[in-house]
């Protein structure tokens, strides 16, 4: 590449940071004509290109651009030191065509309509609301878990592979989209990550790539929570970029799946939520809720606290603080704290549900 052209698409660089800020500051615009326009083409086509195939393409990309960049680096590490100027031109080249390529395939969706405008919801609630919404969680939970070991002490295995689990969410999907049509899902591209290990040393359960809209599930989790998970991802791929938003869908589609054991995970996984958030607001009422929970559910809590525990590292905390970052500087003020949005989203769709009939 000629360092005339590379200097044009360097410059582009800033010039691509001011417009995005500029286009998302006007979500009506975004969710019209990008979220509900040209992103359903793009990513229709990229699952059709790209869902067939059967491991992560995404994961193998990244892979082969590390290697590229590492014997680049090598090759060339007279001349960098020689000219660093002309190897800071590169990186900026590098850098503002993955800023295009990122906000043109995926990235846009960050500046949206949130999640609480599409299905006209508020996210505020009380401690009362959060109380009756844990109980109910709680009853549910229990009930399902019972359904499905025969007794309240034993935890829920999911019987199913993840290639079943995965096409199970797509009939969820299917299930769901009966009542919200904008919910449809076709053409699935849900995969475990080839990097499912770094990934649990990161913290994480799964991720979009953005760049070939494969949704890829940590291939290692506990499989009971492997239906909320690969739900949560497969949000991603319709475009809702809230991590909050995601979880939230990730509930109401699992736990208005057809499947028992989908219906569990969705249940065990909302628990935890407003068990979190109970324990901050109101000690003695979360004390008091916890002695309700079935001994099989807690087992089950225990199965994924251990399998974390397992994992943790001191370069977890700095993996998570790059995300927190990332979020905040994609639209998420609230940063790896949107995630617990979904207790709010819960008991405001209740109240709505409940209002209708």
């Amino acid at each position: 590449m000629r360092q005339k052209t590379k200097t044009i698409i360097a410059i582009a660089l800033p010039i691509q940071i001011l417009l995005v800020k500029w286009i998302g500051s006007y979500p009506n615009l975004v969710e019209t004509y990008y979220s509900n326009g040209i992103y359903l083409y793009i990513s229709c086509f990229l699952r059709i290109l790209l869902g067939w195939v059967p491991f992560s393409f995404g994961d193998i990309l990244y892979t082969l651009i590390v290697l590229l960049a590492i014997r680049y680096i090598y090759k060339n590490w007279r001349s960098i030191k020689q000219r660093p100027l002309f190897f800071l031109k590169d990186i900026t080249v590098s850098l503002s065509v993955v800023f295009f390529l990122f906000h043109l395939l995926w990235g846009m969706n960050y500046h949206r309509q949130p999640i609480t405008w599409k299905l006209k919801l508020e996210h505020e609630y009380t401690v009362d609301e959060l109380v009756e919404l844990t109980r109910f969680i709680v009853k549910q939970t229990n009930q399902y878990q019972m359904e499905l070991t025969g007794d309240t002490i034993s935890p829920v295995h999911i019987p199913y592979s993840k290639k079943e689990i995965f096409a199970k969410t797509e009939e969820a999907y299917a299930n769901f989209a009966e009542q919200y049509p904008h919910f449809g899902y076709q053409h699935l591209s849900l995969k475990s990550s080839i990097y499912s290990i770094p990934l649990t040393f990161m913290g994480y359960g799964g991720y979009l790539n953005p760049f070939t809209n494969e949704a890829q599930v940590n291939g290692v989790t506990p499989k009971f929570r492997l239906p909320t998970v690969s739900c949560h991802e497969v949000g991603h791929q319709l475009g809702y970029s809230a991590e909050g938003a995601t979880n939230f869908i990730g509930y109401l589609v699992t736990s208005q799946s057809n499947d028992t054991y989908f219906k569990y995970s969705a249940y065990n996984h909302a628990l935890g939520y407003c068990l979190t958030d109970l324990f901050h607001k109101d000690e003695e009422k979360y004390n008091e809720i916890v002695g309700t929970i079935n001994m099989g559910v807690k087992e089950n809590f225990n199965e994924l606290r251990d399998f974390w525990e397992k994992y943790e590292n001191p370069m977890e905390p700095v993996f998570k603080s790059v995300f927190n970052t990332f979020l905040k500087a994609n639209n998420q003020k609230e940063g790896i704290k949107s995630y617990n949005a979904v207790v709010g989203l819960i008991i405001n769709y209740r109240k709505q549900q409940m209002a209708i009939q």
